[in-house]
């Protein structure tokens, strides 16, 4: 996790157009959500569909602070699906869930105004 000190911090290195293609961003209807009480930090296992194409994966999301289970069935989410799987503990997380953090560093989760089609990527 980023620390509050980046809101201060200047812009990364420019990179090219095609770098940015290269992290593949979708968003995603999360289906399930529970506590995840082995992770060292607070975090809740997420499923979220991505749609047909990639179908649905699993993340570890830090977002304990701000989100319970029972809200999140049914949010649409953005995150990269094309990081490799990180084992979490007993869990493979398959994707990383994106958001930013508040004035305290507890992430706010990242997603559009409008409802978009699963799967649908950032451009």
């Amino acid at each position: 996790m980023h620390k509050l000190t980046d809101i201060d911090a200047p812009a990364a290195p420019q990179i090219s157009f095609d770098q940015f293609l290269a992290v593949d961003i979708r968003i995603g209807t999360i289906v399930a959500a529970e506590p995840f009480p082995e992770a060292r930090k607070p975090a809740l296992k997420l499923v979220i569909d991505f749609g047909p194409a990639i179908g649905q994966k699993r993340s570890s999301a830090q977002i304990t602070e701000h989100y319970e289970t029972t809200s999140l069935v049914g949010r649409q989410v953005a995150a990269v699906v094309n990081f490799p799987p990180r084992q979490i503990g007993k869990f493979m997380s398959e994707v990383l869930t994106l958001g930013f953090p508040d004035k305290h560093g507890h992430v706010v989760l990242f997603k559009p105004d409008h409802e978009v089609p699963d799967g649908a990527r950032v451009f």
